[in-house]
């Protein structure tokens, strides 16, 4: 994972933009694939809003979902 994205060199404000901004989600970008309900993931800003929140790293909450629903 990049460093500039780290939750100690980042502020809410930032690591929200960077998960609206990664997803697409919101803001045109989405297509609609429905992967999110697919996967049982939900809203994907609830999936990483422990993120946002300061709480987990992206990087922790990607492996968790991966061994979650990819075996």
């Amino acid at each position: 994972m990049l460093e500039q994205y780290l939750i100690e060199n980042t502020t809410r404000e930032q690591r929200e933009k960077v998960v609206r901004d990664a997803l697409g989600c919101g803001g045109g970008g989405c297509e609609n694939c429905s992967a999110c309900g697919v996967y049982g993931a939900g809203d994907p800003l609830d999936m990483y809003q422990p993120y946002i929140d300061g709480l987990k790293e992206i990087e922790d909450i990607n492996r968790e979902f991966k061994a979650r629903y990819f075996r």
